[in-house]
């Protein structure tokens, strides 16, 4: 092995800059030349690839989102695409690549390793939606992001004597409003892995007024139905004793300085791919699995889904009383 590439691609995630910089230092110690591909798979079409050295990753620990940048490539989708990206990553003499990112990215990694190139991935994604790892690079920090937030909200809500529905990220995995919402004390989560009625939630409301609590929070997955705004037009509609306000916290989620959790997640999933393609591994994704970094064959990866684990949720049931 004497050249390398690596790629950040899909939605950005805080530590996906402590992953390169391991990756690349991790090469480097091993002899080897990196490439960075500008704007993930859309970067291996254009070949748009510079070389990275130590300094390249210095000082890049502490930042959020990637240097490398990251957008959607619908043309890597297709079989043309896919060549040209094979094209250039030969051209350039690259002998392995290292993809960081979520579902999609792992998915795209396994086309390649199909068409017979050496790929090894690493999970990023604040959604924690990617198999075969506990926790995904990004979690940690979108979660304490979400939590600042919740806090602060809550003081504002006591002070009025506020119903505040609270819109998280999580387009199809409830995660993170399910952990922020057990965090923060929340009144009531709503996510998509669970059927929600509307007059459960006029009830919690209710109940939480006639406790005598002076606020009522809810924390909602964007992609739970009902969603965010049918809640909140539903609940003005009833006389409660709150008032209803709502916060969609948005991408402020996804930037920020990554907690110390996740810059060492990061670093260790990062030597963990370079491990694996030092040891003549590949088509395989390095996810943190007990405590310990464990590679798993992309295809058991890419058909496998994350289901989201019920019992923090009904737990969380019973703290909401």
């Amino acid at each position: 092995m004497k050249r390398i590439a690596v790629l950040t691609s899909g939605g950005d995630a805080p530590g996906m800059n402590s992953c390169l910089r391991a990756v690349v230092r991790g090469a480097l110690a091993e002899g080897w030349e990196v490439l960075g591909v500008r704007q993930g798979y859309q970067g291996l079409i254009d070949g748009r690839m510079d070389p990275l050295d130590a300094r390249a990753v210095g000082g890049i620990v502490q930042k959020g989102g990637t240097i490398l940048g990251t957008i959607r490539s619908p043309e890597f989708k297709t079989m043309e695409g896919r060549k040209r990206a094979l094209e250039n990553l030969n051209k350039n003499k690259v002998e392995a690549l290292v993809v960081i990112g979520g579902n999609g990215s792992q998915s795209g990694a396994y086309e390649l390793h199909k068409m017979g190139f050496p790929v090894i991935g690493a999970p990023s994604t604040i959604d924690n939606d990617v198999p075969f790892t506990d926790i995904t690079i990004g979690v940690d920090t979108a979660l304490n992001t979400v939590l600042n937030a919740i806090d602060k909200i809550k003081e504002t809500a006591s002070s009025h004597h506020r119903a505040f529905l609270i819109e998280v990220m999580g387009r199809d995995s409830g995660y993170l409003a399910m952990m922020s919402g057990i965090a923060g004390g929340a009144e009531f989560i709503v996510i998509p892995e669970v059927e929600t009625d509307m007059e459960d939630i006029v009830e919690s409301v209710e109940d939480a007024y006639r406790k005598g609590k002076a606020h009522f929070i809810a924390i909602i997955a964007e992609g739970a139905k009902p969603g965010t705004q049918a809640i909140a037009d539903y609940l003005r509609g009833k006389e409660l004793g709150f008032e209803v306000r709502m916060t969609i916290l948005g991408h402020v989620q996804r930037g920020g300085s990554p907690t110390a959790f996740d810059r060492v997640l990061a670093t260790r999933l990062g030597l963990g791919a370079i491990r694996e393609l030092a040891r003549a591994e590949k088509g395989k994704m390095v996810g943190l699995i007990r405590g310990e970094t464990v590679a798993t064959p992309l295809e058991e990866v890419t058909s496998t889904k994350k289901v989201l684990d019920l019992q923090f949720y009904r737990r969380a049931q019973v703290l909401e009383r």
